[in-house]
């Protein structure tokens, strides 16, 4: 019997996958990816990420609707992603100065956020000079 410690589970498949990736990728993208290494139905492939989720493994890109890996594993700040709408590289970013701003402003008007996401979409520094023709 094989030692269960050492067993691949789908969520390490789906972890792997994307950091092999490099960008975010739609559960649908990472299904047809994984077919080979038996991962062959979208709710597996759900359940994969969503406990990647809870672990703080994984965000989703509530915009793309795509899942990316996590910069920094185990932050309580939320993160702020750059969405570059020409290339579509998306960079996480985590500041303690905004997430304590966004606590103060719900504090202030007394309202008790449980998830935020914030996305900026726009143009990323590789792509701007091919903007201005240079």
């Amino acid at each position: 019997m094989p030692n269960e410690a050492a067993r691949i589970t789908n969520a390490d498949r789906v972890l792997e996958f994307l950091r092999r990736q490099g960008k975010p990728l739609s559960a649908y993208e990472i299904l047809e990816a994984l077919r080979g290494e038996g991962v062959t139905a979208a709710t597996t492939v759900y359940r994969a990420l969503d406990k990647l989720l809870k672990a703080g493994h994984v965000h989703r890109i509530e915009s793309l609707n795509a899942w990316t890996v996590c910069c920094e594993p185990h932050h309580s700040e939320s993160p702020v992603f750059q969405i570059c709408d020409i290339c579509g590289n998306v960079r996480e970013h985590v500041d303690s100065r905004l997430a304590r701003n966004i606590a103060i402003m719900s504090s202030d008007s007394g309202f008790a956020p449980n998830h935020s996401v914030i996305e900026i979409h726009g143009c990323c520094s590789d792509c701007s000079p091919a903007l201005l023709g240079a």
